[in-house]
């Protein structure tokens, strides 16, 4: 691991890291409800897991070439999100957080969720939307809220719940943020750690400053980190 990555692992609750406005994960609440059989699509190293009610049956989903080389995968089946190795209204509950954009054909995703889905059954899912390219060259799109959910009223799913992450002004010290950090961590080997310091302290500026800002003005629909969904497959 490089100097500036273990800083960045090493500071990533304090307002001195690049992404401290997104705050720590955490699940959506409706997946502490969620009961059966629950696949995790996209499940890394299985945190949702521990957060899913006693007695819930859980299996963690990941796919092949991101699962054994970007993360620390602990998945009981490796495929791919568009063809899943299962039958057909066998699973209670889907939970794929932050995954949809990773995929090659979301919309086909979509369908095969809702296939292997039983009726009544719930799906919960997180997209971000103003996110820089990251898991590169595995990341192909981004949603507006009117494209999720075209997308997903496509696939067969009724909308329960639809919801935006993150107050406009957060979102955009986020950017900022992170195209200083990108920058400086690109051109590392020209401009030297010596700059460091004084981008850490800029950081912290533009954190506490949004964090401030969006406490005392209005949030802008418009603009966020992404967004929550929870669906429901009819009868």
């Amino acid at each position: 691991m490089s100097t500036v990555k273990r800083i960045m692992k090493l500071s990533r609750r304090l307002p001195i890291h690049p992404q401290w406005l997104l705050g720590t994960r955490k699940p959506d609440p409706a997946i502490c409800k969620l009961q059966g059989t629950v696949l995790d699509v996209g499940c890394a190293d299985r945190w949702i897991e521990r957060r899913l009610a006693p007695g819930t049956m859980y299996i963690g989903l990941d796919y092949p070439p991101t699962g054994s080389t970007l993360y620390s995968v602990k998945a009981d089946v490796l495929a791919d999100a568009a063809s899943l190795p299962f039958a057909s209204s066998s699973v209670d509950a889907i939970v794929c957080l932050e995954v949809l954009e990773h995929t090659r054909d979301h919309r086909a995703a979509l369908h095969e969720f809702s296939r292997v889905l039983k009726p009544r059954s719930t799906l919960v899912l997180s997209m971000p939307f103003m996110y820089p390219i990251h898991d590169a060259p595995h990341d192909y799109q981004r949603l507006t809220e009117h494209g999720l959910r075209r997308d997903i009223a496509a696939a067969g799913f009724e909308i329960v719940r639809l919801k935006k992450n993150g107050h406009s002004l957060r979102t955009a010290g986020l950017l900022f943020n992170l195209a200083l950090a990108g920058g400086l961590y690109t051109r590392r080997r020209k401009i030297g750690y010596f700059m460091l310091p004084f981008a850490a302290i800029l950081v912290l500026f533009v954190n506490i400053a949004s964090l401030a800002l969006s406490w005392m003005l209005p949030d802008w629909n418009a603009l966020g980190f992404g967004y929550e969904v929870e669906a429901v497959k009819p009868r």
